[in-house]
């Protein structure tokens, strides 16, 4: 299992709908936080270790409606 954190930066006013539908829609985000600074949300999700990052993120993650970019961080470790 991997783990990633994906930025999203919405359209004006539609934070709170991107975020209730990556929650319903995307199966492999686990957690959806509201944010400050550049972008908006800040989704934690979890793939398979054989599951293409770049195709997630392009395939589920930007083509939510009211999604205009994301910057996406690769975890290695989780300290406990």
């Amino acid at each position: 299992m991997q783990t990633i954190f994906v930025m999203v930066k919405c359209a004006l006013g539609e934070a709170y709908s991107v975020a209730d539908a990556a929650v319903q829609n995307v199966e492999k985000v686990s957690e959806v936080y509201s944010i400050s600074g550049q972008y908006d949300l800040l989704m934690k999700c979890y793939l398979d270790d054989d599951q293409d990052i770049g195709h997630f993120v392009n395939e589920q993650i930007q083509r939510l409606p009211n999604v205009k970019d994301t910057f996406t961080m690769i975890t290695f470790k989780a300290f406990s």
